[in-house]
């Protein structure tokens, strides 16, 4: 037996792209920290305070970790009084009144593994050296300090608690 074959009307429909398959985002993705009063940060999983790991925000409780976190102290060059290089301008904080208007400059340097004060000798202008009267007791907050010439000056806090030369 033989049929006919008869001409299909079919169409086929134009390609379109693939619809892509939206997933459930992972969880750590969802939710993000809460900043909590008093700097502490809040886990979005289970309420508890994050701690700081070795690098990001954990929790202890959940294991939850903000890799999203920026490390601040990294972006952020902090300064120190050494690291600064700032010169301070002290006052003359002594008895005599001829001396009232005369300044001196004091800078902090490193000497090793500590911090000390370069001072400028407010008369002749050279660099001076850190000494010690011999007989006689020195004062808990003063520093000695004494040029080639032999100008002594003496850096101890004035009135104001602010320091000053004498």
């Amino acid at each position: 037996m033989v049929s006919q074959a008869t001409p299909s009307t079919f169409t086929p429909a134009i390609p379109r792209a693939p619809v892509p398959v939206t997933e459930d985002p992972h969880p750590d993705m969802v939710d993000r920290p809460v900043r909590m009063t008093g700097g502490m940060v809040q886990c979005p999983r289970c309420s508890d305070i994050l701690v700081k790991g070795f690098e990001e925000p954990e929790c202890l409780r959940c294991g939850y970790v903000d890799y999203g976190h920026l490390e601040r102290s990294r972006s952020v060059r902090s300064e120190n009084l050494v690291s600064s290089g700032s010169t301070y301008v002290l006052r003359y904080v002594g008895d005599s009144p001829g001396l009232q208007h005369t300044l001196t400059y004091v800078k902090a340097v490193r000497l090793g593994n500590r911090a000390v004060y370069a001072v400028t000798c407010p008369f002749c202008s050279v660099r001076m050296e850190q000494s010690y009267f011999s007989g006689k007791r020195r004062n808990v907050n003063e520093e000695r300090f004494k040029c080639l010439q032999g100008h002594m000056v003496s850096l101890t806090p004035g009135r104001d608690r602010s320091l000053g030369w004498k």
